[in-house]
């Protein structure tokens, strides 16, 4: 049974992940936390669903294998494939990146005309629809595929000429559809949040599902009786795990983290 002075898992299929924990470590910094980024297998974008939901299986299970408490599924490809399939099949609370950012949406939108950008992956699994339409059956959705986002967010871009000029035309079919609340539906979204906002304008809500998760962890752990009972997080233990070589995850994790991600091994998943 999950303890309170377990850990929180967080697995992603790369990097991205680390901006759910950035947000983990801010809203609760005495939290231990455990990382799993599937750096050989990524992306899961152009995997199939069973291929995405069998690598989630076997990262979820390498999570339990340190004894977390809880689990945030941060890639969205895994949240919007696997994510039904976890939930049935494991006991501990797992939670998504998808439902948490829905939620702020409807709840900041004034017109309910509200916009996804993603991974086509992400677009293309109807995840985002079909939560939106759970909520509110007459809010109108408007997803657009955004895929050089992640290069231009791993590269550095984050301010831009190419990166502007790119966001313009991604995000042209969202201005044209006037969404005044725009879910950044990929972990790598949030650096590029200036860029995205000056291309949107000042009366879009921008939503970063790595913050809202961030959030949902934060109450379900209240709710379960499950925070961490140690206050101060300054010696909270934060472990990395990959799957490929660790020097191309320590040298980005500046990047999403704030600082270079320490602890860091690789490790075969298949084989837990």
């Amino acid at each position: 049974m999950p303890s309170a002075p377990s850990a929180i898992g967080i697995f992603d299929s790369g990097i991205g992940g680390l901006t759910v924990v950035k947000e983990l470590v801010d809203l609760l910094p005495g939290e231990p936390l455990v990382y799993l980024g599937d750096t050989a297998r990524v992306p899961y974008g152009n995997k199939s669903r069973e291929t995405v939901v069998k690598f989630s299986t076997e990262n979820v299970l390498f999570l339990l294998h340190h004894g977390v408490k809880m689990i945030v599924v941060a890639c969205h490809t895994a949240s919007s494939f696997a994510l039904p399939f976890l939930t049935r099949h494991f006991s501990h609370p797992i939670l998504g990146v998808i439902e948490p950012g829905v939620e702020a949406a409807l709840a900041a939108s004034r017109s309910g005309r509200i916009g996804v950008i993603g991974t086509q992956a992400t677009v293309g699994s109807g995840a985002y629809p079909a939560a939106v339409s759970r909520r509110d059956p007459k809010a109108r959705l408007t997803q657009a595929a955004c895929p050089l986002f992640v290069h231009l967010a791993e590269e550095g871009w984050v301010d831009d000429a190419v990166t502007r000029q790119i966001a313009r035309r991604y995000l042209a079919p969202l201005k044209q559809a006037r969404v005044d609340a725009l879910i950044l539906g990929c972990t790598h979204y949030p650096l590029l949040k200036s860029v995205i906002g000056e291309v949107m304008g000042p009366r879009v809500a921008l939503i970063d599902s790595a913050r809202q998760v961030a959030l949902k962890a934060q109450g379900v752990l209240k709710e379960l009786g499950l925070t961490h009972p140690a206050h101060g997080g300054a010696f909270a233990s934060r472990r990395f795990f990959v799957t490929d070589e660790p020097g191309h995850f320590e040298r980005l994790s500046r990047r999403f983290l704030g600082r270079r991600a320490g602890n860091v091994s690789r490790v075969d998943v298949a084989k837990i």
